[in-house]
């Protein structure tokens, strides 16, 4: 059931030409993280939320909603199992296609691990990439104490996920663990990986919709995401005498890397923004900090912007493609092992992926309280679950 009508969002073709950047969230996780960025503000997209559990996608501030697996779950969510979140994809894969035509860019959010998050994804994914988009996929791994079934099917979500994908990015909940702070609340911890995905879809819009000294558009953008092999989306922003230095370090060595480098990185896009008195040594030290990093053989294409509003800080938008091993194309047949007896099936019997070592690490975003069985968490919580 599409809850808002199409043409009171404008989705579909646009005839003036204009990118048309939408984030999809999945699940309870992907609900979250687009919440997130509404009450933030962000401007340039469009919103899509898509769940099978009604009560909470009628909670969601989207305003174009998708229930999905209507007939497979009569609106009462996936119960965490992979299976019922795939049938709830392919059941509703007409609405969802008509959802993402006239796409040029999409970004999925979402919790691997659970239910809709992890089996309907990959489908949503894939009809992205079909209607012509550059799709990024933005997810977060469970928790270890999670357990064995809860992560062997992340893993696997995540592994389809990568082959309909052009970028994608995992944040594991547990680098989130070590990074809180011991007073942080539940909501300011998990932020901290919603905001990784507000901070890469408002660079990326911030770029292409700037008019600038140096200009940047879609094209460029299509281009560097596109090039496979390890993929990091950042930004930095820093004031004071050493802000091109440290606004550069920022946005290629964020606190939920995971100590990834962008060494060896085959394309580089980068983006400042600053003030009108920016200072020609600060914009050379901005770019040098972030292509000395790479290892200065990538292709690069830089752009900036001019802000009075700015004052004295500056923004660093970073988009780096091509590092660590290169994508195998070529895929290696890896049924999915047997859930344990009782336990949610991770998928239907689907196939594996390319034989690659995964070098993506968290820059990305999404959010979600995973289920530690339903006794274990308290009802106040339970919205958050997908």
């Amino acid at each position: 059931m599409v809850v808002t009508q199409l043409t009171e969002v404008g989705l579909g073709e646009d005839a003036t030409g204009r990118v048309r950047l939408r984030v999809v969230g999945v699940g309870g996780c992907g609900c979250n993280a687009i919440d997130r960025m509404i009450r933030k503000g962000i401007s340039g997209v469009e919103f899509i939320a898509m769940n099978t559990d009604a009560q909470v996608l009628d909670n969601c501030l989207a305003d174009v909603k998708l229930q999905i697996g209507q007939r497979a779950t009569r609106g009462h969510g996936a119960g965490g199992n992979c299976e019922i979140g795939e049938q709830a994809a392919e059941e509703s894969m007409k609405e969802i296609e008509e959802l993402l035509d006239g796409s040029h860019m999409v970004f999925l959010t979402a919790g691997m691990g659970g239910g809709t998050g992890t089996g309907a994804t990959p489908h949503i994914a894939k009809a992205a990439r079909e209607a012509g988009a550059v799709t990024v996929g933005i997810v977060t791994s469970p928790f270890e104490y999670e357990g064995p079934i809860r992560n062997t099917q992340a893993e696997h979500g995540i592994e389809l996920l990568r082959k309909e994908v052009d970028t994608l990015i995992v944040i594991p909940n547990d680098r989130l663990r070590t990074l809180a702070e011991e007073d942080s609340t539940l909501t300011q911890m998990f932020d901290m990986a919603n905001d990784v995905l507000l901070n890469a879809v408002d660079g990326i819009c911030s770029l292409i919709s700037s008019s600038g000294l140096i200009n940047r558009d879609f094209q460029d953008v299509k281009t560097v995401i596109t090039q496979g092999g390890g993929a990091m989306i950042g930004t930095g922003k820093a004031s004071g005498q050493n802000r091109a230095a440290e606004a550069a370090k920022d946005a290629i060595s964020g606190p939920l890397l995971d100590s990834i480098s962008i060494e060896g990185a085959k394309a580089l896009l980068i983006h400042i923004q600053s003030s009108p008195d920016v200072r020609f040594n600060e914009f050379d030290e901005a770019v040098r900090t972030i292509t000395q990093a790479a290892g200065n053989q990538a292709h690069v294409f830089l752009g900036t912007s001019l802000h009075k509003e700015l004052g004295d800080e500056m923004k660093i938008t970073v988009i780096a493609t091509g590092f660590g091993q290169p994508v195998n194309t070529e895929p290696e047949e890896m049924p999915f092992p047997s859930a344990k007896a009782g336990a949610p099936f991770p998928f239907n019997g689907r196939t594996g992926r390319e034989n690659q070592p995964d070098p993506f690490h968290p820059v990305g975003s999404g959010s979600e309280i995973n289920r530690m069985g339903s006794n274990q968490v308290p009802p106040f919580l339970r919205n958050l679950i997908d």
